[in-house]
């Protein structure tokens, strides 16, 4: 891993998940996500370490432990390191087997609940300017793939975006990345078409893009949430259960699902008939103890 310059005094460090750091006159550095585990954020903390930083702050984006994982390292080995999150994200954080029982509807089975352990924050962000240390850092709501994900804005304009919108590679890998709630994704990818920062920063891409490239990758995934929405439509032109929807889907878009997957993809499903039933684009019916979904006639 390497600490590489954005701009001013923003960088990141290129991972698994990408953190993003800004360093301050001091010496002292803010961290954007940290990794998943402690093998992780040892890696972020060795990059930091060659430069002769000190992690005093984080700020999570959102919940997910691949963006909040390492964060139990760094509260042990820098005691008095602080952690900023959103209200909802903090809630999820503190209580790790939220975010596994809505994959499950249940106390989640441990293939699916990979940490029971707490992460603490301290402090939680409003959205708008908040002064850390002095300087100032815009907080943006970037709803959709998570309860209440942000992004941030340093002051040299670079702005880093979390899982709120993924790259090509992604796209390519995974076709039906896990959304949360349609709606805001959809609200949040147009939002950040319009955000005022020069560069932007995504959690899972090798390339730091510019305002014309996040537009236009804004725009693809915005196809790719329609084209779902569509292909979904179209299956439903027949009663199909939630099950029957992503075994056609996996079949159709040629999906690879293991056990986590299967429950992940499940969770995206419902996510889809929540806002095409918001839309009053479907109904549903109860036969034989299974609860069918269709399309309504036009």
């Amino acid at each position: 891993m390497n600490l590489s310059k954005i701009k001013g005094n923003t960088y990141y460090i290129d991972a698994a998940t990408n953190s993003g750091i800004f360093v301050f006159k001091n010496k002292n550095c803010l961290i954007i996500d940290t990794g998943s585990n402690n093998t992780e954020a040892r890696k972020v903390e060795q990059a930091i370490q060659e430069n002769n930083l000190h992690p005093k702050y984080i700020i999570n984006t959102h919940n997910h432990l691949d963006h909040c994982g390492g964060n139990h390292y760094f509260q042990k080995n820098y005691p008095g390191c602080l952690v900023y999150t959103s209200l909802r994200e903090k809630l999820f954080m503190e209580n790790q087997e939220l975010q596994p029982s809505i994959l499950s509807s249940s106390s989640p089975m441990k293939s699916i609940a990979s940490s029971n352990k707490p992460i603490n924050v301290d402090f939680i962000l409003d959205y708008g300017i908040n002064k850390i240390n002095d300087e100032k850092f815009e907080i943006i709501p970037l709803k959709g793939h998570s309860i209440e994900q942000i992004g941030i804005i340093t002051p040299e304009k670079v702005c880093f975006l979390g899982d709120s919108i993924f790259s090509e590679e992604i796209l390519e890998k995974y076709s039906f990345p896990y959304l949360y709630n349609i709606d805001e994704s959809i609200n949040t990818l147009n939002r950040i078409k319009e955000l005022d920062a020069d560069y932007f920063v995504i959690s899972h891409s090798s390339s730091i893009l510019n305002r014309e490239q996040i537009i236009s990758l804004s725009d693809k995934n915005l196809e790719n949430i329609k084209r779902y929405e569509k292909q979904i439509l179209d299956l439903l032109d027949q009663p199909l259960t939630r099950e029957d929807i992503l075994e056609n889907i996996t079949i159709l878009n040629d999906l690879s699902l293991n056990f986590y997957q299967y429950h992940l993809n499940f969770a995206g499903v419902s996510a889809f008939i929540a806002y095409l039933y918001s839309k009053d684009l479907i109904n549903y019916s109860i036969e034989d103890g299974k609860l069918y979904y269709y399309k309504k006639s036009e």
